[in-house]
C-alpha cells in the first residue's frame, strides 16, 4: 500500500467516525426543547434535517481527518484528541463565518442574535464531539506505544 493510499484509508476511517460522532451528538441535542424552539423557529423538519446533519458531519469530518493525517507532525502540541480538537475549532470558524453568520443575519429575521447564538452553541457540541473522536480514534488506531512492534 502506497502512502497516499495509506491517507486517503486512514482520512475516510477518521472521518466516518467523525461525522458519526457528530451526527449523534446532533440526535441528541435534537431531543431537547431547546432545539424544538430552534426548529420551529426556523421551519427546519426532523428528519431531513437529521440527514443534512450526517452529510455535515462527514464533510466536516473529511476536512479535520485530512488535515491531522497530513499535518499531523506539524500541528504544535502533543496529544492526537488536542490536535484533532484545535483542528475542528478551526472548522467551527469557518463553518459560523461561512454558513450561520449569512443564514442568520442578511434574510434580517427577528431574534436573528438568539438564533445564532443557539446554532452557535449546537455547532459547538456537534464539532466538539466530532475533534474528540477523530483525535481518539487516531491515538488509538494510528500511534505506535513505546515497546509496541511496528505493523
Amino acid at each position: 500500500m502506497t502512502p497516499l493510499e495509506g491517507g486517503w484509508r486512514r482520512t475516510s476511517i477518521l472521518a466516518i467516525a467523525g461525522g458519526s460522532a457528530f451526527w449523534l451528538a446532533n440526535f441528541v441535542i435534537s431531543l431537547t426543547p431547546i432545539a424544538a424552539d430552534y426548529r420551529a423557529a426556523l421551519a427546519i423538519d426532523y428528519a431531513p434535517m437529521l440527514v443534512a446533519a450526517s452529510f455535515g458531519g462527514l464533510i466536516v469530518g473529511f476536512g479535520v481527518s485530512y488535515v491531522l493525517v497530513r499535518f499531523h507532525e506539524r500541528i504544535p502540541t502533543k496529544g492526537c484528541i488536542t490536535k484533532s480538537v484545535i483542528l475542528s475549532f478551526i472548522a467551527l470558524v469557518a463553518v459560523t463565518v461561512l454558513l450561520e453568520v449569512p443564514a442568520r443575519f442578511f434574510p434580517g429575521t427577528s431574534d436573528s442574535w438568539r438564533l445564532f447564538l443557539t446554532g452557535l452553541l449546537f455547532n459547538l457540541v456537534r464539532i466538539l464531539a466530532l475533534g474528540v473522536a477523530v483525535g481518539y480514534l487516531y491515538a488509538r488506531l494510528y500511534v505506535r506505544r513505546p515497546g509496541e512492534a511496528a505493523a
